[in-house]
């Protein structure tokens, strides 16, 4: 007899989740949220080649990143939506051209996601 998924449901006990502790990135800041913007991560892979890159191509972007159109497209939108990189069109000819260049706010952002990062493996590290 088959169980509906109410009752197979409702036998599973929740798994109990652990809840990372709030790390300051900057003591004097505050607790650092986590960007969830960058986090995702074929956005931090964009941002992290724009933050050595002066500027790249979406080819250039979607070969480093092993991503497909569509997929890059969504992410750069986000990026762009967040004001963390600015997109670029124009024609090579007959070729359309599309860069994309991190923006200061974008850089900002993610320095402060590294420095986030950075201390919360420094408190794991201490225990």
């Amino acid at each position: 007899m088959a169980r509906s998924s109410a009752a197979r449901s409702s036998r599973r006990s929740p798994v109990p989740r652990r809840r990372l502790e709030s790390v300051d990135a900057d003591p004097e800041a505050g607790a650092v949220q986590l960007d969830r913007i960058i986090h995702e991560r074929l956005r931090l892979g964009m941002v992290s080649a724009l933050a050595v890159n002066e500027w790249l191509t979406f080819n250039e972007l979607k070969a480093l990143l092993k991503t497909t159109d569509g997929n890059l497209s969504i992410h750069a939108r986000k990026l762009e939506e967040a004001q963390y990189v600015t997109c670029h069109k124009s024609f090579e000819g007959r070729v359309p051209r599309t860069r994309f260049k991190l923006t200061p706010l974008g850089r900002r952002a993610l320095e402060r996601y590294l420095a986030h990062m950075e201390a919360i493996i420094r408190a794991t590290r201490s225990r």
